[in-house]
């Protein structure tokens, strides 16, 4: 008989956060919408095109900003789509190449009514036309300034993590953690709340909000790298996660490792629900978006690990049942092609 499947216990590390699941009501009809004309561009190879289906971006969005208007749910739709096409596309790539394609999303972002070269790489025209002309008709100048200043960092996150693939360069806990903020791509997703607010610099980059941000960003970083684990380090990625960093920096086993993360996530969500007290008022015209901003943040949380089962992209089918069992079987080493 063939021996069990090794198992990975992954901690249930959003059991106690007080934010529920919920999902926008138009979910299913922007989906159908978005999904399609995504489709229409034509921007990935037919088992690209069957990952994405997947993924479910469109469910992830849904879930991200559920009390939404349903053309602001389009946007966040639309963004999902350019960060999953953004890392299909510059995953394989070395840093130069990679900040190649950059700079294009970063010209068609700040030139949205300029048409994109014929030939150039289709992540411009995406980036431009499809998300962010149609994004700047409907967001305040405050949230659109902060967006691009955010999705920026992102970019440049993403090239330094390209380079460091292609040197095969490792990093500590702390410096992992450090980049990983901005390759997560979580940062940008924020202003979509602020779409119809206008709060300004001095609230959005307050240090008792910026550390409310980053704990939300370092909950989903932590989540997100416990359950892909498994699939990159039957990829052979999981060098380039935190699992995999702090096994070999605190010379833990998976299990340990798991544990060490999940106390990890403990602690930024009492460090979060601890920062909530310390926001300061600026009168009640910003304090209630302030409010509603924050509430935001902290639903994106409970939205991404609910779609980290509820899709397909980590756990296939499975998802449902490895989050109500808490396990995982090891899934073996993809061999790999000799030339």
């Amino acid at each position: 008989m063939d021996a069990p499947p090794k198992m990975i216990y992954l901690p249930d590390t959003m059991i106690n956060w007080p934010w529920p699941r919920a999902i926008n009501p138009h979910f299913e009809d922007v989906k159908a919408e978005v999904d399609a004309s995504f489709r229409d561009f034509k921007a990935l190879s037919p088992e690209s095109q069957e990952a994405f289906d997947k993924i479910d971006c469109a469910r992830l969005a849904a879930l991200a900003y559920p009390n939404a208007p349903i053309e602001h749910l389009r946007i966040g739709c639309d963004l999902m789509n350019v960060f999953f096409l953004v890392e299909e596309y510059t995953d394989v790539e070395n840093g130069a190449v990679t900040k190649e394609m950059v700079d294009i999303v970063l010209d068609a972002l700040h030139n949205p009514h300029k048409i994109r070269p014929e030939g150039e790489c289709i992540l411009g025209e995406i980036a431009r036309h499809r998300f962010w002309a149609h994004a700047i008709q409907f967001a305040s100048l405050p949230s659109q300034h902060h967006f691009l200043q955010t999705f920026t960092a992102y970019l440049h996150a993403v090239v330094v993590e390209a380079s460091d693939r292609e040197h095969g360069h490792r990093h500590s806990i702390n410096d992992y953690l450090k980049l990983r903020r901005g390759t997560v791509g979580v940062t940008p997703c924020f202003p979509i709340f602020e779409m119809e607010m206008d709060l300004p610099d001095e609230v959005f980059y307050h240090p008792v909000i910026v550390d409310l941000a980053n704990c939300i960003v370092e909950l989903i970083i932590i989540d997100n790298d416990m359950i892909s684990y498994n699939k990159e380090q039957a990829a052979g990625n999981e060098d380039h996660g935190l699992i995999s960093t702090v096994m070999l920096e605190l010379g833990l086993d998976r299990g340990s490792a798991m544990a060490w993360a999940a106390h990890f996530h403990a602690e930024i969500q009492k460090r979060f629900i601890n920062g909530l007290a310390k926001v300061p008022s600026w009168g009640p015209s910003i304090d209630v978006p302030v409010k509603e901003y924050l509430d935001g943040l902290a639903n994106w949380a409970r939205a991404n690990h609910c779609w980290s089962y509820e899709g397909q992209r980590y756990c296939g089918t499975r998802g449902p049942e490895i989050q109500q069992t808490r396990l995982v079987p090891l899934l073996p080493k993809a061999s790999r092609k000799v030339a």
